[in-house]
C-alpha cells in the first residue's frame, strides 16, 4: 500500500510503502486525530514516520499498482 502524507509548510510530501491495509492505515490516522496524538506509521523498510496531527495537511492512501512489463497488443 502506498501512502502519501502532506505536511503543512513543507514543500515535499512524505511518500512510502507499507504492508498495512488501507483500513489499518485509516484507523491509525483517525484514532490519532481523535486523540490529538501524533500519527505513527511504519514502512516496509522498518522506518517509523511520526507526524504531529496539528501539522497534517492531507493523506493519500492508495493501493500498489502492478506495472505491466513488455509490449501489449494494440
Amino acid at each position: 500500500m502506498e501512502i502519501e502524507i502532506g505536511i503543512q509548510n513543507v514543500a515535499r510530501a512524505v511518500t512510502f510503502t507499507t504492508d498495512a491495509t488501507e483500513q489499518e492505515v485509516s484507523e491509525t490516522i483517525n484514532a490519532a486525530l481523535a486523540a490529538h496524538e501524533p500519527i505513527v506509521l511504519r514502512d516496509n523498510n522498518g522506518r517509523t514516520f511520526i507526524v504531529p496531527t496539528d501539522s497534517l495537511a492531507y493523506v493519500i492512501i492508495g493501493s500498489q499498482t502492478k506495472h505491466v512489463v513488455g509490449f501489449g497488443n494494440l
